[in-house]
């Protein structure tokens, strides 16, 4: 059914990375939403840890817009669903505005995006060391992409007044607005490590206090009457919102029937990336989704007939996962029992036999260690074999992002062929229920992997 969504919006973009978007975006998300607005988080790509900032910020989950992860053509259903019932959405972009997935034109691109959703874009500049050729590189990124509609500037890491008094009056000359103009605070500062900010869950009483601090700088830096005027001014978005019931139904999964099956979906501050989706297509697929943290808990949630571990850092806190004796041979005996176990990145090492010399749960014969390499990008695969998440043959595009490497990196049946960038090669694990790989892999673009592994799970009362 098509639908028409009325709901002011901003993508905040910037010209390069490190220009502050996130400290503005999420300081925006948090002072609208302290004026009493219920503000919808978006991230552009495939970062899972600044969602988790958009979220404290918000009370809503931070929400993933990925065209090569899941297809130009679900960015605004997947928008739409998660903005239901907001007064006001956020789009934090990536990288640069102009910047998407490499040779590949505009594709994954935050103007992409904002194209996609015919949302202003508010470009948040660096002006720390320039004064009035500011206004040659807004006119430049305004300039590029007719079709881009750049709203206003904010001016991040601006030293003093007589600077922000230069670059004023060149963004004056240039014909463009001066919607905020941030000073250098260091409580807004987030730490970062090997793959970027610190995860929310691994700092909660400092995240808290680092988003009023970003929610302080934007109240007192930015024009926010102006800004809210510039997001009521995106048009109506026509089309229907993303469904996961729907989708299911869509993809020919014929509704769940019998007792619902309890999955678990690890988490804590082990394993902190997640998209909202994939809880929510095991909802619709049937289960009961039930979280539980490998730091903490020592057993499986009662009656587990599924195992989700996603990403996350399980390299910071491998001592501490591997102390957990009594958990991880529940997960051993889960996955020799033949009940679906799919992991991702973390959750694949998790599975390894050890990481970084600390026992793991043991269920591949592989070993984990973290390397100085960083392997990051875009990859398309497919299926090799079938498996719980896929027929053989399906095709995926998914995102790997890691500084670790394990021996072997693919078992005798693996669980994807990379097929690009580079020469192809096999990866990841295929054993019975169990399904490993470095590969993220969102499942608003794979209905079906929901669907398969709920069909597969053990049914409360049956034997595991």
């Amino acid at each position: 059914m098509v639908s028409t969504l009325r709901i002011p919006r901003l993508v905040v973009a910037a010209p390069s990375s490190g220009s502050g978007k996130t400290t503005v975006a999420t300081g925006l998300m948090a002072a609208f939403t302290g004026r009493g607005l219920t503000v919808s988080p978006h991230k552009a790509g495939p970062d899972y840890i600044d969602p988790g900032y958009h979220a404290l910020a918000t009370g809503r989950p931070g929400r993933n817009l990925d065209a090569y992860l899941c297809g130009t053509e679900l960015l605004g259903p997947l928008f739409a669903h998660g903005a239901a019932g907001a007064d006001l959405a956020v789009v934090e972009g990536v990288m640069g505005l102009y910047d998407g997935a490499a040779g590949q034109g505009e594709l994954a691109s935050t103007a992409q995006l904002a194209k996609a959703l015919r949302a202003p874009v508010v470009l948040v500049v660096d002006g720390s060391s320039q004064s009035r050729s500011v206004a040659a590189l807004v006119h430049g990124f305004a300039s590029w992409d007719p079709e881009v509609r750049i709203g206003g500037v904010i001016l991040n890491k601006v030293g003093s007044d007589r600077h922000e008094e230069l670059l004023r009056e060149a963004l004056d000359e240039a014909g463009v607005d001066v919607l905020g103009v941030l000073r250098r605070t260091p409580q807004a500062a987030t730490p970062s490590r090997h793959l970027g900010l610190v995860p929310v869950a691994e700092r909660e009483p400092d995240a808290v206090a680092a988003v009023a601090a970003m929610a302080e700088q934007v109240r007192a830096g930015c024009d926010l009457d102006a800004l809210w005027a510039l997001a009521r001014s995106a048009p109506p978005l026509t089309g229907a919102p993303w469904d996961p019931a729907g989708a299911l139904a869509g993809a020919g999964t014929p509704p769940p029937s019998g007792p619902r099956p309890v999955v678990a979906v690890a988490g804590g501050a082990a394993f902190t990336f997640s998209y909202a989706e994939h809880a929510e297509l095991l909802t619709a697929a049937g289960a009961e989704v039930v979280p539980v943290d490998p730091l903490r808990d020592e057993h499986l949630p009662e009656s587990t007939g599924a195992l989700v571990i996603g990403g996350g850092f399980p390299e910071v806190y491998a001592p501490e996962l591997s102390a957990n004796a009594a958990l991880r041979a529940e997960v051993a005996a889960l996955a020799a029992a033949g009940a679906p176990v799919a992991a991702e990145c973390a959750g694949l090492l998790y599975l390894a036999r050890e990481l970084d010399g600390a026992p793991m749960c043991g269920v591949l014969d592989a070993s984990a260690r973290m390397t100085e390499r960083l392997t990051l990008g875009y990859r398309d695969a497919v299926a090799v074999g079938d498996s719980v998440l896929a027929p053989a043959g399906t095709r995926v595009s998914g995102h790997e992002f890691h500084r670790t490497r394990l021996e072997p990196g693919a078992g005798t049946a693996p669980a994807w062929g990379v097929v690009r960038p580079g020469p192809p090669r096999t990866e990841g694990f295929v054993r019975g229920g169990v399904h490993a790989s470095y590969l993220h892999v969102h499942w608003a673009a794979l209905p079906t992997a929901a669907s398969r592994l709920v069909a597969r799970a053990v049914r409360p009362g049956a034997p595991v």
